[in-house]
């Protein structure tokens, strides 16, 4: 117990901020684009309580993480509702409304790596706060690389029907009701691990090289 209350309160604004912001960024992208939906609903919010799924953001992943000692964790937030055909080109403009998620998760990696930078530098000794920034840096890349994943529903599987020719598009989207559950069996089943580390890897490689010039000027 003493162990999973310390997790949580390094991982507990990391992952809200890492929720908050992905969510929040699919409803500018679509209002920016052309739908106001999400909007209207009050999800274009930097307010975890607007995106916070209560069975999916904390009792499952609470769950999970007590049922298997930390090994397996996942959870999901209250998905950002958007009426593709108000967009002003709808198959074009899909991609760059699921492609705001994963990119303000790349982004957020990216603060809490400053973040820890800043600790580094400045000499702050407080193992709360370094594990804190380490939890950001691994949360948002999970989330950015998860999401990613080329299946419907998620932001990866979007940007792929997007990308394909209408004929093999439509086609592609009837996996959509059966896309959790697709998901779900890749990483119960340790597929989708082939899938994440790489993904993981180039994004963390890519995060280092962006605050090189940081590390130099501190």
């Amino acid at each position: 117990m003493e162990d999973l209350i310390q997790t949580i309160a390094v991982y507990a604004l990391p992952v809200l901020f890492a929720i908050t912001l992905h969510e929040a960024a699919h409803a500018y992208a679509a209002r920016y684009l052309g739908d106001s939906t999400a909007y209207m609903q009050g999800r274009m919010s930097l307010n975890p309580i607007r995106h916070i799924d209560p069975f999916g953001t904390i009792i499952i992943p609470i769950l999970l993480y007590v049922g298997t000692s930390g090994n397996f964790l996942f959870g999901y937030a209250k998905p950002v509702p958007v009426d593709y055909g108000n967009l002003r080109k709808p198959k074009r403009d899909m991609a760059w409304v699921a492609l705001a998620g994963p990119a303000s998760n790349f982004f957020m990696a990216f603060l809490w790596l400053v973040f820890a930078i800043i600790l580094s530098v400045a000499g702050i000794g407080e193992e709360f706060f370094m594990r804190m920034a380490q939890a950001g840096i691994l949360t948002n890349l999970v989330m950015f690389a998860f999401n990613l994943f080329p299946i419907p529903p998620l932001d990866g599987g979007r940007v792929l029907t997007s990308l394909l020719p209408n004929k093999y598009a439509y086609r592609f989207a009837q996996i959509e009701p059966y896309g959790f559950f697709i998901v779900m069996a890749l990483v119960l089943f340790k597929v989708l691990y082939f899938w994440m580390v790489p993904v993981m890897t180039a994004a963390h490689s890519l995060l280092q090289l962006i605050a090189t010039p940081l590390k130099f000027l501190l």
